[in-house]
């Protein structure tokens, strides 16, 4: 090595561009099975295996292997299935609403099905989740009902949120959703002190909280994992490594070189890489780190290993940054292909059953976005009343807003 040469700048690059296949060797995959399952109380430090690792259930032909293969009930299956496809048959039909100019934008989670929906099944419903733009498999899991939160896409008179937020940062509290952040990271530190206030007031409940990967390169995810560590919050930390953040490659935000769960093992936090396309490991992980923060034994941080099949946005073009048909050569595969096949080795599905699931759910989705058009889409005329600018924000309206309000007739 000589020591007098110029110093240079290491900058990632993605191992795939458009008209180059992607090379995936970086994931580091590892057989299904072959992870260990350490009881819940482990110490954070000993998880470090697990963090740099992959947690995998099902192998190949659909068998579920391995110790994180948990038992589970056929109608578990059937349920996180069904609530798979219908984000999937949502997702499309959205994307296909705003290309007709019924919305200004939309996000799907195609390739990402499983990491919201398995989530879900694990915790209770009364948990609160802290969710990004892309987890609406969450709500789906909890029946919110479809109108609902496509008249919050259409910005129409039914819109639960009033036209005060974007398409798809949706709001449920009674189904234990968050307000979606635009501003990327703070749904961290929001969990961290939901999850802190609900220890402090002696409840039962757990928080769970989302971001990507490119969010950790956000300060609020460093102080988000100091006070859940030095304070032992009872928080599930969620990083969906979908390996691009818009144009990003995951790299960028420090994927090359280590993992993102090794980053929690850093901090003393339980931290976990699980094979987010597996909705049996998944379940299985999502389950045991509820149990670590329900037991008043610390946050888990998990980092879930996924692909973002389609376009960050509708704003966006993935083809300008990678190959066309990446998500084909993805080494996970689709995770309601995998779900299918698992619940075919079972002899509790079929192929034609599966047809019937689409067109059933497609219909469903179908009728709802036609009862939301009724009151309204972004291009036509009915919407939420302007009276409602002045609501929702002081218990007892201020004697200035009654007159703005007098001026402006309503």
């Amino acid at each position: 090595m000589n020591a007098s040469e110029p110093l240079r700048l290491h900058v990632p690059e993605p191992s795939g561009r458009p008209g180059c296949q992607t090379d995936f060797s970086f994931l580091q995959l590892q057989p299904a099975g072959s992870a260990r399952k350490p009881p819940p109380d482990i110490d954070a430090r000993d998880t470090a295996d697990l963090a740099v690792g992959l947690i995998r259930v099902l192998d190949e032909s659909g068998q579920a292997v391995g110790p994180w293969a948990e038992p589970i009930a056929v109608e578990t299956l059937h349920a996180g299935l069904r609530t798979m496809v219908k984000t999937r048959v949502f997702d499309s039909r959205m994307v296909t609403a705003q290309r007709q100019k019924k919305m200004s934008f939309y996000v799907q989670s195609l390739g990402e099905e499983a990491i919201g929906t398995a989530h879900a099944m694990a915790l209770r419903d009364d948990d609160m989740c802290f969710p990004t733009y892309r987890q609406q498999s969450i709500l789906l899991a909890r029946r919110v009902p479809l109108f609902e939160m496509i008249c919050q896409l259409f910005s129409n008179e039914c819109d639960p949120l009033k036209g005060r937020q974007l398409p798809v940062m949706y709001s449920n509290k009674a189904a234990g959703f968050f307000s979606i952040s635009g501003n990327l990271a703070t749904q961290f530190v929001q969990g961290v002190g939901w999850a802190m206030a609900s220890a402090i007031r002696g409840d039962t409940r757990i928080a769970s909280a989302w971001i990507g990967d490119g969010s950790t390169a956000e300060s609020d995810f460093h102080t988000a994992l100091t006070f859940a560590h030095v304070y032992r919050a009872p928080v599930i930390l969620n990083v969906v490594n979908n390996q691009w953040a818009i144009s990003s490659f995951q790299h960028i935000a420090g994927g090359e070189a280590t993992t993102f769960a090794g980053r929690g093992v850093g901090s003393g936090i339980a931290s976990l890489r699980v094979d987010g396309n597996d909705f049996l490991a998944v379940h299985a992980a999502s389950r045991w780190a509820a149990e670590r923060a329900r037991c008043n034994l610390g946050p888990t941080l998990i980092e879930w290993v996924t692909y973002r099949a389609g376009p960050h946005s509708t704003s966006d073009d993935p083809s300008k940054y990678r190959p066309a048909d990446d998500w084909a050569h993805f080494p996970l595969g689709d995770p309601i292909a995998r779900l299918k096949q698992h619940l075919i080795v079972l002899g509790e599905w079929s192929d034609a059953r599966h047809a019937e699931l689409v067109a059933e759910l497609e219909q469903e989705v179908i009728t709802a976005t036609r009862e939301a058009e009724a009151h309204g889409t972004l291009g036509g005329s009915a919407y939420a009343s302007a009276a409602t600018i002045f609501e929702d924000v002081y218990h007892d309206m201020p004697a200035h807003l009654q007159r703005q309000r007098q001026q402006m007739g309503i």
